[in-house]
C-alpha cells in the first residue's frame, strides 16, 4: 500500500494595532445664562465633539473621562479653570488631541492662541474644530486656523470699538452710564438718571456759600465738619455699601470744581449738557472757579501770607507724619505765630498729641542748626558723607517704587484687556464695564506720569555727582548770607537747602532732612 504525501501552504496574517489617540473635549460659554438648564450650550458643544470622536473610532480616537467645561468665562484671555486643567493634562502627557466645537471656544486672542499652540506643538498634541474642518496636525490646518483666529480677534475688537463709541455718544448726549453718585444726587436706576437728594443739595449749596465767604477750602472743611456734614454715602446697585466720612480739603475741592452741579457732564475733558437738574447757578459756579484760580496763584487768602512762615511746607509731625501748618492768633493786639499738626487741625485734638509749636522759636533753632554745620569741620565732613548716602538711599527708594509701579501697570493693562474682552460676553452691564475701564485707564495714566517723574529723578541722580567743595562752601557761607538776605530770600534759601524738618514730640528732637545736595543731622531742641 503506497502512501501519498501532500503539502498545504498556510498563510499567516499579521494584525497591526492602531495607536490610541486620547481626545479631550473643551467647551466654553461667555455668560452664565442658561447653564442651570437640563441641556445647555456646553452640553450641545460636548455632544457634537463626542459624535466627531466616535466617527474617528477606527483611527484609534478615544474620549478621556475628564470634562473640561468653562461656563461664564470670556475667550479674550486664558485665565480659566478648566483650560488650566486641560493644559496641565497636556503637560503631563495625558492628552493627545483637543477637540472643540469652534476655534473661538478655545481663545479669541491671536496672541493667547499662539501661546497655547506652542504648548500643543511641544507635546505633539493636535487641535481639532469639528465645525470648521481643519486639523493642526497638517500645515494647511494650521494656516486655516490662523486665518480664522485673526477674524475672531478682529470681530472682538470691532465689538469693543462699537461699544466704546456707543457709550461715548450716549455720554455726549448727557446720559448717565454708571459710576457712583455725587453729593446732592441719587441714582434712579429705572430711568438711569441722577435725581436730587433734598437733604444733600442743601449741603452742596452751603459748601459753595462758605467758600465765597471764607476763601479757604480747609476752613470750609472744618466748618462743614462742625455742622456734622459728611461726604456722599450710598449703596451700589450690587448692594455694596460705601459710607461717607468727614470732609477734608480734597473733598471740598471735588465738590467746588464738579460741573455736575450746574447740570453738565465732563466726558474726557469735553463739557456737555446733562439730563439731570442743576443745584448751583452758573454765575455762582463761575465766581467760585475764578476765586479758586486766584487763590491757587496767590497761595490762598491774602491774610494767610501777611506773616512770613520760614518752615511752611517743610515742618512735619514726628508723631503722625502729617504736615504742620503755619497759623497765628491775636490777643490784645499781640500776634502769636505757631505751627499746628494738620491731623489735629482736621480731625480733632485727640487724634495727635503733638502740641502747637511757637513758630519763631523753632524757626530760629533750625537756622542755628544749619549755621553750626558750616562752622564745625566734623559736621562738614558728616554733611558730605550723609549727602552721598542720602542720594544712594533716594536712588534705592525710586528704583523700588519704579518696580512696584511697573508691576501695578502690568496688572492694570491685563485688567483692561479682560474688561475689553468681557464686552462680548455680556457678563456685566456695559455701563459698569465702561466705568471700570475709565478708572483703570486713569490709574494707568497716573502711573505713567509718576514713572516719567521717577525716570527724570534717576537720570538726575546719575548725572549729578556730589561736589564736596561746593557743598562745604554753601554751608560755610550760610551764616554770612543769612544776615544780608531779605525775608523772602531767606525762605527761598531754606527751601532749596532743606527737604523737611521733623519734630518729635516725645524727645523734643528736631531732625533736619536736607536736599540731596545737603546732609541729614539731628539736634535736641532747647
Amino acid at each position: 500500500m503506497a502512501f501519498r504525501s501532500t503539502s498545504r501552504s498556510v498563510t499567516v496574517k499579521t494584525l497591526v494595532s492602531t495607536p490610541v489617540v486620547r481626545c479631550a473635549v473643551y467647551t466654553r460659554k461667555s455668560t452664565t445664562e442658561g447653564l442651570d438648564s437640563d441641556f445647555n450650550t456646553l452640553d450641545a458643544q460636548r455632544e457634537a465633539c463626542e459624535a466627531y470622536i466616535s466617527s474617528q473610532r477606527l483611527e484609534g480616537w478615544v474620549l478621556v473621562p475628564d470634562r473640561y467645561d468653562d461656563g461664564g468665562f470670556t475667550g479674550g484671555n486664558i485665565d480659566r479653570p478648566a483650560l488650566s486643567r486641560l493644559m496641565a493634562g497636556i503637560r503631563n502627557g495625558l492628552i493627545d488631541c483637543v477637540v472643540v466645537y469652534k476655534v473661538d471656544r478655545l481663545s479669541r486672542s491671536l496672541l493667547d492662541f499662539a501661546k497655547l499652540m506652542e504648548v500643543f506643538d511641544l507635546h505633539q498634541v493636535a487641535f481639532v474644530s469639528v465645525t470648521q474642518q481643519f486639523n493642526t496636525a497638517t500645515s494647511m490646518g494650521r494656516l486655516v486656523l490662523n486665518v480664522l483666529l485673526s477674524f475672531a480677534q478682529f470681530e472682538r475688537e470691532i465689538i469693543s470699538e462699537r461699544t466704546s463709541d456707543k457709550m461715548c455718544a450716549a455720554r455726549r448726549k448727557g446720559k448717565l452710564l454708571g459710576g457712583p453718585p455725587v453729593l446732592g444726587y441719587d441714582i434712579d436706576w429705572d430711568r438711569k438718571r441722577l435725581v436730587l437728594n433734598p437733604v444733600e443739595l442743601q449741603m452742596v449749596k452751603g459748601l459753595f456759600d462758605l467758600y465765597l465767604k471764607m476763601e479757604s477750602m480747609l476752613e470750609v472743611a472744618k466748618e462743614a465738619n462742625r455742622h456734622g456734614w459728611q461726604t456722599k454715602s450710598h449703596t451700589s446697585k450690587s448692594g455694596k455699601k460705601r459710607p461717607g466720612h468727614c470732609f477734608n480739603k480734597v473733598d471740598v475741592q471735588r465738590v467746588l470744581t464738579n460741573v455736575t452741579y450746574i447740570g453738565q457732564i465732563n466726558h474726557k475733558g469735553e463739557i456737555v449738557q446733562g439730563e439731570h437738574p442743576p443745584i448751583i447757578k452758573k454765575s455762582v459756579f463761575q465766581k467760585v472757579q475764578q476765586l479758586i484760580k486766584h487763590n491757587r496763584h496767590a497761595g490762598g487768602k491774602s491774610y494767610r501770607h501777611q506773616h512770613n512762615a520760614l518752615l511752611k511746607k517743610l515742618l512735619r509731625c514726628g508723631n503722625c507724619s502729617a504736615a504742620m501748618a503755619h497759623t497765628y492768633a491775636k490777643k490784645k493786639n499781640k500776634l502769636y505765630r505757631y505751627y499746628l499738626c494738620t491731623t489735629k487741625q482736621k480731625q480733632g485734638r485727640e487724634t495727635c498729641n503733638t502740641p502747637p509749636l511757637p513758630a519763631q522759636e523753632i524757626e530760629d533753632h533750625v537756622v542755628e542748626m544749619v549755621k553750626r554745620i558750616g562752622k564745625d569741620p566734623e559736621l562738614v565732613q558728616q554733611a558730605f558723607t550723609e549727602t552721598v548716602e542720602q542720594r544712594k538711599r533716594q536712588q534705592v527708594r525710586l528704583e523700588q517704587e519704579q518696580r512696584g509701579l511697573l508691576e501695578e501697570q502690568r496688572q492694570l493693562e491685563n485688567k483692561i484687556e479682560r474688561l475689553v474682552a468681557a464686552i462680548d460676553s455680556c457678563n456685566a452691564p456695559l455701563a459698569t464695564i465702561g466705568e471700570q475701564l475709565r478708572k483703570a485707564e486713569e490709574l494707568v495714566s497716573q502711573i505713567e506720569r509718576r514713572l516719567a517723574e521717577i525716570d527724570e529723578g534717576l537720570d538726575q541722580l546719575e548725572s549729578e555727582a556730589v561736589d564736596r567743595e561746593h557743598l562745604v562752601a554753601v554751608l560755610e557761607r550760610f551764616g554770612l548770607l543769612w544776615e544780608v538776605l531779605t525775608e523772602n530770600e531767606k525762605t527761598r534759601l531754606v527751601n532749596q537747602l532743606l527737604e523737611s524738618v521733623v519734630y518729635d514730640p516725645v524727645s523734643s528732637r528736631i531732625s533736619l532732612v536736607f536736599q540731596p545736595r545737603a546732609p541729614s543731622i539731628s539736634s535736641r531742641g532747647n
